[in-house]
């Protein structure tokens, strides 16, 4: 079976960087695109990275300029380097593949003061 497992959110200020990571089970992972999606407190589940399995990235406007996309196939895992935090991006951060998607359980991002 497909198992996503993100890691590594958390409470952090305004300005503050958070990494997190996705560890992939059950798939050819160096085959599968991914992507990173948000969903903050009644709102809807917000695309914010995609990586192909070429490594080309894409970002959505939240994102763009702030996070950064990446994979490391050998260590079976993708990752979301954010920087510059704000409080609007405080969400569940979820990692899923592409078409068809599997969803990770999500960690919790919260940026406060």
């Amino acid at each position: 079976e497909v198992r996503l497992v993100e890691t590594g959110g958390g409470l952090v200020q305004p300005g503050g960087s958070l990494r997190l990571s996705c560890a992939a089970s059950g798939l050819q992972l160096s085959s599968t695109h991914m992507k990173w999606v948000r969903q903050a407190p009644g709102k809807e589940r917000e695309w914010l990275a995609t990586i192909l399995s070429t490594g080309d990235t894409d970002y959505g406007d939240s994102a763009k300029g702030r996070f950064t996309i990446s994979r490391d196939n050998l260590a079976r895992s993708v990752y979301l380097e954010m920087n510059n935090l704000k409080t609007d991006d405080t969400a569940v951060y979820y990692c899923a593949t592409v078409m068809p998607t599997f969803w990770g359980q999500g960690t919790q991002v919260t940026v406060s003061s």
